[in-house]
C-alpha cells in the first residue's frame, strides 16, 4: 500500500502537510533521518504512516507517559495494533505486551528510554522483527541541548543489540533505520543527535521554525502580576502561564482567580490523578488559564491557546521557543509574552552558579550523603535510598538550589543516580488466600467493586506486592480515584490487603561503592564544558530579553540556525520601529487584517482603547477603520467596536 493510501485510510487526510512526505519517504527508504518540525507540525504522521506500510514492529521511544498513552489510544481507536510499556505495569502485563510484539500482535510499541536497559526488554526485543526505531524528543540525547537525559544514550546500544557490528572500529552499518524527531535544535544539537544515534550518514529534513501567526513580545515590568492580569484581560481565550517554582504556580493561579480570571496550577509534585484532572479541565476549557512549571506542555495537543506568558526567564532560547510554540497551533493569531524585570538577569546568572557549584562543595555533599544514609566506605554498590531533601538540608545546612546542582554533577560523573520525581506508583497485595476472599462478609458495594477490579486487572496479588494504577482501577470500577483510595485504605485497615500509597519522595541510587571524596573526579566534559554551554545559553536569553533593536522572530530563528527572509512586523520591536517611522512597514491590507484578527480574537468586539494599542500608526488605524465602517463590516457600540456578522 502506498503512503497516501495509508494516510487516507487510517487518518482521513488526502495529502501530507509541510515536510511530512519527505520524512516519510526518507525513513521508508531505509535512511536514518532527523526530522526538525516545530510544535504542531504533525510529527506522529511521519512515523505512523511509513510503519503501517511496512512489515514489523515500529519501536517508539519517548519520555512522555501521558503522550504514549494518548497516542496508543488514538491508534487503537483506528483499529491499529498499538501497546505501551510504562512504570506501574505488573511484570505479567509487561511480559504479555512484549510477547504480543514478538508474535505479531503489536504494530507500534511505545516505551520510555529508561525501559531500554531492562534485561527483560533487551531479551525480548532481539526476538522481534523491528521495521524502524522512532526517537521522539530527540534533543534529549545531546549534552549540547537544554534537556539532556542520560537514559537516551541507551538507544545507540539497542541498535547494536539488534544488529551487532563485527568490527567496532569501523563506522556502523545498520539496516534497521532510526527516525529522530524534535521541535527545537541548534546546529550543534542537530549534529550531536546524529552522532549519538549512530546515523549511517547525515540526513536532516527541516521545516522552517518561522511561526507567522505567533507574535513574540517582551514586556519590561517590575510588577509582573499586574502586567499578567492586563495581558489576560486584553487577549481572550485559553492561556498558559509558565513560572519557575512550584509555589509560584499556586500563588499566581490564586491571584488570577481573585481577579476574576479562571485559573488552576500544575507542577510535577502534584498527585498523578490531580495533574490529569487539571489538564483535562484546561483542555476542555472548563478552566481558562493553566499556571505551570515546565513540567507541563510536552505532548499536550490543544490547538487554540491564544497566549503563552513566561513570568520568569527560561534557561535557554530552545526551551523558550518550544514552550512559547504551544500557542496558536490552530494557525490563528496568538501571543508569546516574556515578562522581564531588573532582577531576572541576576537570577539567571545565579542559577548558572548554583548548577555548577565548586568542586570542593560537591565533594562535601557526597560525604554528607554517606553520613545521612550511614553508608560505610567501599560499601553501598546497588543501594537505593529514599531521600528526604528537606531534612538533609536542615541537618547539613545546605541550600536546595545549590544542593541540586551538586547532585546533578555527581550523577553526570557516575557516582550516584538522583531521581527528584520518581514514578513511585502505589502497591498492593492480598493478605488473605483467594478462597478466603469468597468467605468475606459485610463488604460494601464499593469494596466489592474495587476488589473485583484488582483481581481482573492484576496478576500475582496473592504472592507479592504489585504496582497498581489507581486511575485504571477507578475507570474499571466507574468510581473516582479518591473513592478508590478510601476503599483501599479501608480494606488495609481490616487486614484484607496490604496497601502502600503513592509517595513523591526523591530517590538516590549508588551504581558503585562509596569511595573517599578526595578520589572523586569531575572531567572537563561533564563540568567546565557543560558550564560554559549553559552560560552561553543564558547569555542568549538575556540578549533576547534586553535587546530592543532587532525583530524577536529574527533573533530566535538565527539562534536555531535559520535565516529570516524578513522581519515579522508584529513583535514589540517591530511595532516600536513602525511608531518611530523606521523601515518596517505595514500595507493597508495588512492593517485591515490586523484589526479584524484582534477583534475576532477578543470574541467579536474590542474596547476602542485596545484598538489604539495595536501595532499600527494613527494614520493606518484611521484609514483601516474607515474602510471597515464604509464597507459595513464594523460598527461602534458605545466604548467598543464590533464586527458585523
Amino acid at each position: 500500500m502506498d503512503y497516501l493510501s495509508v494516510l487516507h485510510q487510517y487518518f482521513g487526510f488526502s495529502a501530507f502537510r509541510g515536510i511530512q512526505k519527505e520524512i516519510v519517504e526518507s525513513i521508508g527508504s531505509g535512511h536514518d533521518t532527523l526530522g526538525l518540525m516545530p510544535t504542531g507540525g504533525g510529527k506522529s504522521i511521519t512515523f505512523q504512516v511509513p510503519a503501517l506500510a511496512m512489515e514489523g514492529v515500529c519501536l517508539v521511544i519517548t519520555p512522555l507517559i501521558a503522550l504514549m498513552k494518548d497516542q496508543v489510544q488514538h491508534l487503537r481507536d483506528r483499529g491499529i495494533l498499538a501497546s505501551v510499556i510504562y512504570s506501574g505495569m505488573s511484570h505479567a502485563e509487561v511480559l504479555q505486551v512484549l510477547d504480543n510484539a514478538v508474535y505479531g500482535g503489536v504494530k507500534f510499541l511505545y516505551v520510555s528510554p529508561e525501559r531500554l536497559s531492562s534485561p527483560l526488554f533487551v531479551a525480548k526485543i532481539q526476538q522481534m522483527r523491528i521495521c524502524f526505531i522512532t526517537v521522539d524528543e530527540a534533543h534529549c540525547i545531546s549534552q549540547w541541548g537544554y534537556d539532556f537525559r542520560p537514559s537516551y544514550l541507551n538507544i545507540a546500544e539497542i541498535r547494536n543489540i539488534l544488529e551487532p557490528q563485527e568490527d567496532p572500529s569501523l563506522p556502523p552499518k545498520y539496516t534497521i533505520p532510526v527516525l529522530a524527531l524534535t521541535a527545537t535544535a541548534t546546529p550543534q544539537v542537530v549534529d550531536d543527535i546524529q552522532e549519538r544515534l549512530a546515523f549511517s550518514e547525515k540526513r536532516v529534513v527541516r521545516m522552517s521554525f518561522k511561526r507567522e501567526n505567533l507574535i513574540y513580545v517582551v514586556r519590561h515590568t517590575d510588577n509582573k502580576e499586574a502586567e499578567l492580569i492586563h495581558i489576560l484581560n486584553s487577549v481572550q481565550g485559553s492561556a498558559i502561564v509558565y513560572t519557575r517554582s512550584r509555589q509560584n504556580t499556586k500563588d499566581v493561579a490564586k491571584i488570577l482567580s481573585s481577579n476574576g480570571i479562571s485559573a488552576t496550577f500544575y507542577h510535577a509534585g502534584l498527585d498523578f490523578a490531580v495533574k490529569d484532572q487539571r489538564q483535562q479541565d484546561w483542555q476542555k476549557d472548563e478552566v481558562r488559564v493553566m499556571v505551570a512549571t515546565n513540567a507541563f506542555g510536552m505532548g499536550i495537543d490543544k490547538p487554540d491557546v491564544r497566549v503563552v506568558v513566561h513570568m520568569d526567564c527560561p534557561d535557554s532560547l530552545e526551551a523558550y521557543f518550544q514552550e512559547a510554540g504551544r500557542g496558536g497551533r490552530d494557525g490563528n493569531r496568538a501571543y508569546a509574552v516574556l515578562l522581564y524585570s531588573r532582577s531576572d538577569r541576576r537570577n539567571l546568572l545565579t542559577h548558572v552558579q548554583s548548577a555548577f557549584p565548586e568542586k570542593d562543595y560537591i565533594r562535601k555533599v557526597y560525604d554528607d550523603l554517606s553520613y545521612f544514609f550511614q553508608l560505610a566506605l567501599y560499601d553501598g554498590e546497588g543501594a537505593r535510598y529514599e531521600f528526604n531533601i528537606e531534612r538533609f538540608c536542615q541537618v547539613f545546612k545546605h541550600f536546595p538550589t545549590r544542593l541540586s546542582g551538586a547532585l546533578s554533577v555527581l550523577q553526570r560523573a557516575g557516582y550516584i543516580e538522583y531521581d527528584s520525581d520518581p514514578e513511585n506508583h502505589p502497591r498492593c497485595q492480598f493478605l488473605l488466600p483467594r478462597d478466603g476472599l469468597y468467605q468475606l462478609r459485610g463488604l460494601s458495594a464499593n469494596e466489592d467493586t474495587v476488589m473485583t477490579a484488582l483481581l481482573r486487572i492484576y496478576c500475582g496479588l496473592f504472592s507479592d506486592l504489585v504496582y497498581i494504577e489507581e486511575a485504571r482501577i477507578a475507570d474499571y470500577s466507574h468510581l473516582s480515584v479518591d473513592v478508590v483510595r478510601v476503599v483501599l485504605k479501608s480494606l488495609a485497615s481490616r487486614h484484607i490487603l496490604k496497601y502502600i500509597p503513592r509517595r513523591n519522595v526523591p530517590v538516590i541510587y549508588y551504581p558503585q561503592q562509596r569511595i573517599e571524596s578526595s578520589r572523586l573526579v569531575f572531567p572537563r566534559a561533564i563540568y567546565e564544558e557543560l558550564q560554559e554551554r549553559m552560560a552561553a545559553r543564558v547569555d542568549s536569553v538575556l540578549e533576547y530579553a534586553e535587546s530592543d533593536d532587532e525583530c524577536r522572530s529574527t533573533v530566535l530563528l538565527r539562534y536555531l540556525g535559520e535565516k529570516a527572509d524578513s522581519d515579522c512586523g508584529y513583535c514589540d520591536v517591530c511595532v516600536e520601529k513602525k511608531r518611530n517611522g523606521s523601515s518596517v512597514s505595514t500595507s493597508h491590507e495588512d492593517a485591515v487584517q490586523i484589526i479584524v484578527d484582534a477583534i475576532n480574537d477578543a470574541g467579536g468586539s474590542l474596547p476602542i482603547a485596545q484598538i489604539h494599542s495595536l501595532p499600527l500608526t494613527k494614520h493606518q488605524l484611521d484609514v483601516a477603520l474607515e474602510q471597515l465602517r464604509s464597507e459595513g463590516r464594523l460598527v461602534i457600540k458605545g466604548s467598543k467596536v464590533a464586527l458585523v456578522k
